[in-house]
């Protein structure tokens, strides 16, 4: 049976109405939660930024059931990974062991801030790889020291180490990632339904391992609505990851995606509240070989009609699939 999960949206909504949502996604059902972590949302128009960590910190205190998860964080730039194995080990305990820490690369979007400059690809998968090495070896409680091409880590040692480290899943969207994934993670994730990703991760050591893949849906009684509220938050998610990835401001996102239609929004997103158009939507993703499918209602407004929704309709219909 397929998995499915609510996104902790923070471009779009603030910090407490983060944590509440989350609280109606357990009580709705869903299986397990996951929160983008961000420093500027793609466009004005969600208005939204709060620091994901301790919205996380505050969920895992208000919730008793729902898993957590970045989805994800870049240990690379805003982030040393010393730092980010601290933060995942302490969310690991104050989740009763919750959580999990999911990675990537990042966007030039949100790591700009620290004006490190923003490398190749190729470049930003290398200091992933090596991020992971460092955070792993962290995980194990000993004191760690590494000179490494893009980190340096100096006697660091993690004081309050949970009993089993948390999973770390890494995002692919290319074969290098996959790569990386197949070889590093102990789960894989991606936004696409490309069954090829999958492939590419089970051939370099991936195979039965979890894949969680995300969707956005845009709920709405007002089909009308839900259309115009889609493109008006999410019409830069048509960009493509290659494309979003070296965007550096929500200014440029709006540029990039200024001949994006409301209808061109509504083909890629469902939009309205006829359930079979959603589960048609998740479907691909269940095919490809995902297990677990996290879903982001669009408007930060909207939260709490849609998890009624999902309770309701909307979440038996998919464990159908």
């Amino acid at each position: 049976m397929v998995h499915i999960g609510y996104t902790m949206m923070t471009e779009q909504a603030g910090p407490r109405d983060l944590v509440a949502h989350v609280v109606g996604a357990e009580e709705a059902g869903f299986d397990f939660s996951v929160i983008s972590d961000h420093s500027f949302p793609w466009l004005d128009e969600q208005g939204h930024a709060p620091y994901a960590w301790s919205v996380l910190g505050a969920a895992a205190q208000a919730t008793s059931r729902i898993p957590l998860m970045t989805y994800v964080t870049c240990p690379t730039f805003r982030y040393h990974p010393a730092v980010i194995a601290q933060k995942a080990a302490t969310m690991q305990l104050l989740s009763g062991g919750r959580f999990r820490l999911g990675l990537g690369s990042g966007e030039n979007l949100n790591e700009h801030i620290v004006g490190a400059g923003w490398p190749s690809a190729s470049v930003r998968l290398d200091m992933l790889e090596e991020a992971v090495g460092i955070i792993r070896a962290l995980f194990g409680g000993e004191y760690v020291t590494h000179h490494g091409e893009h980190f340096q880590v100096d006697h660091a040692k993690l004081w309050d180490v949970p009993d089993t480290p948390p999973p770390i899943g890494v995002a692919v969207s290319g074969p290098r990632s996959c790569e990386l994934a197949g070889h590093q993670a102990d789960l894989v994730i991606a936004t696409e339904p490309k069954q090829e990703l999958l492939d590419a991760f089970d051939a370099h050591g991936g195979a039965g391992k979890p894949r969680i893949g995300q969707l956005p849906v845009c709920y709405d009684p007002d089909r009308d609505a839900a259309v115009k509220r889609a493109h008006e938050q999410f019409r830069w998610s048509l960009g493509g990851w290659k494309v979003n990835s070296e965007l550096p401001s929500p200014t440029a996102f709006d540029q990039a995606c200024e001949t994006v239609r409301p209808e061109d929004v509504a083909e890629s997103v469902p939009c309205g509240d006829d359930v079979t158009a959603f589960v048609d939507a998740v479907r691909p993703y269940v095919e490809a070989g995902f297990d677990e499918i996290a879903l982001v209602q669009i408007g930060g407004a909207h939260q709490e009609p849609f998890l009624q929704w999902a309770r309701t309709t909307l979440l038996p219909a998919l464990r159908e699939l």
